[in-house]
């Protein structure tokens, strides 16, 4: 008798130790892994609902054209299934949106969200309204913050990736050269030296992803003025960043850019996205850039990241990219704010 009880102790101790650990694709042995590929959200709505004002509210919404590409990509994949066929087929998808309309439980509109529930990764937003004429004019008032909820959530996941598996030359050649961190994917393995600058990219021809970091001595506020950003830009590029023949060198679009102040890990940070372009070649594509200030070194660390991908979709790269430049990590960075994005500065509420 004591022998059959230890054993189901030990099963059902094993059991328990088990719903942490994590499989191959990041679900656990408990919870399964998450499906769909990044910047794929489900719509789940009941029937009345599947073609009304309401869940052409959320497809505007998502269908929106991603900032800063040379040409229209939606800023996500949507797809919708009626509430009755959610359970059985799809709730295990990584970004889901239930439309929840009901005048008896709700008196006001309100944007929830949850974590891995039936998956991992998995992010459930539910928006719940009394009617659904409220839905829709809520949904298109919080456009941005729906928006930016499911981009950092796949941004955060990308860089609990990178954090994985990263380059590490690179790495290192960071941490020697600008005394700070960051993750870069592997496959940027040719790099290049310059002063005060370093570059990493795949080299693929016509799918390339490339990583710049550069930095400069900090002066005042000025120095995060848009001309500041876009002459110190052009200069560095000009010196770096050649095309094949003489005279030729990447320069910024300026009119395809825009510039604006952002908060990142608790302090001041300037954003720039847009296109580039090679000055007397025909060559260009999107680049975002962000801007700190190493308040110890009493420096601006810029990094970038651009792709050159003619004739290719750039969403989901120039986002992966964009991703591991938030994993910078300067001199008076503390753990607390150290690399994923807090979903909770997005104006919803956890369930």
């Amino acid at each position: 008798m004591k022998t059959r009880i230890i054993v189901c102790c030990m099963a059902l101790l094993a059991l328990v130790c088990s719903c942490g650990k994590k499989d191959s694709k990041g679900g656990s042995l408990i919870t399964p892994a998450s499906t769909g590929q990044p910047y794929e959200v489900l719509v789940v709505a009941d029937k009345e609902y599947m073609a009304g004002k309401a869940s052409q509210a959320i497809y505007d919404v998502l269908d929106d054209d991603v900032p800063g590409l040379p040409q229209s990509e939606s800023a996500f994949k949507i797809s919708r299934v009626a509430a009755d066929n959610f359970y059985r087929q799809l709730r295990f998808c990584r970004n889901i949106i239930m439309v929840k309309i009901d005048k008896s439980m709700f008196t006001q509109p309100k944007i929830k969200f949850s974590r891995d529930v039936y998956s991992q990764p998995q992010m459930i937003m539910s928006i719940q309204a009394p009617d659904e004429e409220s839905f829709a004019k809520f949904v298109t008032e919080n456009s941005q913050q729906i928006v930016d909820f499911f981009t950092r959530a796949e941004m955060n996941r990308e860089i609990d990736m990178l954090k994985k598996k990263h380059n590490l030359v690179v790495q290192e050649k960071v941490k020697n050269m600008f005394d700070c961190d960051v993750w870069i994917p592997q496959e940027l393995n040719k790099t290049k030296t310059g002063k005060d600058f370093y570059w990493a990219a795949t080299n693929k021809g016509e799918r390339d992803m490339n990583f710049v970091i550069y930095s400069f001595p900090y002066r005042d506020l000025n120095t995060f003025t848009a001309e500041y950003f876009f002459n110190k830009r052009d200069s560095v590029m000009k010196a770096n960043i050649p095309g094949p023949k003489e005279n030729q060198y990447m320069s910024t679009a300026r009119p395809y850019v825009t510039v604006s102040d952002v908060e990142v890990k608790g302090g001041y940070a300037q954003l720039a996205r847009g296109l580039w372009e090679m000055e007397n070649y025909d060559m260009g594509g999107p680049f975002v850039s962000l801007s700190r200030v190493d308040e110890i070194n009493q420096k601006v660390v810029v990094v970038e990241a651009f792709i050159y991908a003619p004739g290719d979709k750039k969403r989901n790269l120039m986002r992966r990219m964009e991703a591991a430049l938030y994993t910078l990590q300067l001199p008076q960075d503390t753990e607390d704010n150290k690399f994923r994005f807090s979903l909770e500065e997005v104006t919803v509420q956890p369930e």
